[in-house]
């Protein structure tokens, strides 16, 4: 009968925050599809192809802002559920310590590094001056981009997911008003799409101070300084999400040195296409981990453990009815897709990235369950899971498996890659779930 009660208010706080945060995700995904989309159109291939090179720079500027604002916002959620106020607070403030000194950091590289990171993201004379501008004015939007991520995620630990979603949807709003008014009527080229983009979390932040303004925050700065025990423990629970950001911009630097090993620039702007499009489906199981956290981390503070167990297996059915949806129709859009992104017509183009997005996107089922994993186990502070999930998806097995395929089947075999990796790791996933159930198990008994 207790079941019975409780479950219409457990799922009910499910769809509440998963489908506000899916959906803010799914907006703030939209930074780089946008910028896709209208370079494609704007400026041809050789933009989209510098936008390649330059995206894994922002998937680690993005991935140390998610960092922050998850690590920080899990020790402050399980604090505060647990009456601890104070120390709550203390987190807080420590998180925006941390984030002024990863923006300070960021935005020296845009002044000083841009260029010779230019060159080491494989731009050649072609694309280079394209990429350095995408690259140098990005990282110079990083403060912008990591505070309005850090507010993000204590807005939504602090109750409020319909603002969080609210801020995010509107900066990507303006991100693809700008996008256009920049990239059409004022001729900017690559310069004003890159603008556009770093406007976007200027205005999701602007959103977000109604919560402070109105008075409505639980969280406060509070008088501390920065201490290597708070910083180890933050960085520690939002380390899986830096590793699978930074393992996205990792492994589109090893496909487009393969690509551009195996078909020229022509396969880069073809990767970029499935990639920036992968971005987006990523980013709502993004939104599907980010929405039980909250959740999760609370249960688990007040000892709820099968409340914990009930959010996590409405995730990943979630996840599991949204991945066979995409696939449906990429399955039979692909051809579609592809020519929205192909403003100049070009065959060898249109022929990589169909067959490229039937392959690829295969894996997207698996790549949802270790997301959705990942998340689970940083919500109940069991980083060392969610880490080596992230680091086996990102770098350990599709990076080698990546290359070793391509120098056996050529294109295919790149394409193959992530769907292979995606499913062993996979397997190390349920591995863990087994572990925790039998230790769960054993804890009870004894």
């Amino acid at each position: 009968m207790q079941v019975t009660k409780t479950s219409p208010t457990i799922f009910g706080q499910f769809i509440r925050y998963a489908s506000l945060n899916v959906l803010g995700m799914f907006g703030i995904s939209l930074y780089i599809l946008a910028d896709t989309f209208f370079i494609a159109n704007g400026v041809g291939a050789d933009g989209l192809t510098a936008l390649n090179l330059a995206v894994p720079a922002y998937n680690f500027l993005h991935g140390c802002a998610l960092m922050l604002g998850l690590g920080g916002a899990t020790r402050y959620t399980v604090s505060k559920s647990q009456g601890k106020t104070a120390h709550a607070n203390k987190f807080f403030t420590h998180t925006i310590l941390l984030a002024t000194l990863f923006s300070t950091f960021f935005f020296c590289a845009g002044l000083v590094f841009a260029a010779p990171l230019t060159r080491i993201l494989g731009a050649n004379a072609e694309v280079f001056d394209m990429t350095y501008t995408y690259l140098r004015i990005i990282l110079l939007f990083a403060p912008a981009f990591i505070f309005n991520e850090v507010f993000l995620a204590f807005v939504r630990n602090d109750g409020a997911p319909h603002l969080a979603m609210y801020a995010m949807v509107g900066g990507s709003l303006a991100n693809i008003l700008f996008d256009y008014i920049f990239i059409f009527p004022l001729h900017m080229g690559i310069f004003g799409a890159v603008l556009a983009t770093g406007c976007s979390p200027l205005f999701g932040m602007l959103i977000q101070s109604i919560y402070r303004i109105r008075r409505k925050n639980q969280f406060h700065l509070v008088r501390t300084g920065l201490s290597a025990s708070l910083t180890g423990s933050t960085l520690a629970l939002g380390f899986s999400s830096l590793v699978t950001e930074v393992s996205s911009g990792v492994v589109m630097i090893v496909f487009n040195m393969l690509m551009l090993r195996l078909e020229g620039n022509t396969a880069v702007a073809a990767y970029g296409v499935i990639a920036n499009l992968i971005l987006v489906v990523i980013a709502i199981f993004t939104g599907i981990g980010q929405g039980i956290q909250p959740l999760i981390s609370h249960a688990y503070g007040r000892g709820e453990r099968q409340h914990a167990l009930q959010y996590r297996r409405y995730g990943l059915f979630l996840m599991a009815a949204l991945s066979v949806t995409i696939y449906a129709g990429i399955l039979f859009g692909a051809d579609g897709i592809t020519t929205a992104f192909n403003s100049e017509q070009n065959p060898l183009l249109q022929q990589i990235a169909v067959k490229g997005l039937r392959i690829y996107f295969a894996g997207i089922l698996f790549a949802g369950f270790n997301i959705v994993l990942s998340f689970y186990f940083t919500s109940i502070e069991k980083a060392v899971p969610a880490q080596v999930i992230s680091l086996a998806r990102g770098l350990l097995i599709i990076v080698p498996l990546s290359i070793l395929l391509a120098n056996i089947l050529g294109m295919t075999g790149v394409w193959m890659s992530f769907p292979i990796s995606e499913l062993l790791v996979s397997f190390l996933g349920l591995f863990f779930l087994v572990k925790q159930k039998l230790g769960g198990k054993h804890s009870q008994n004894t």
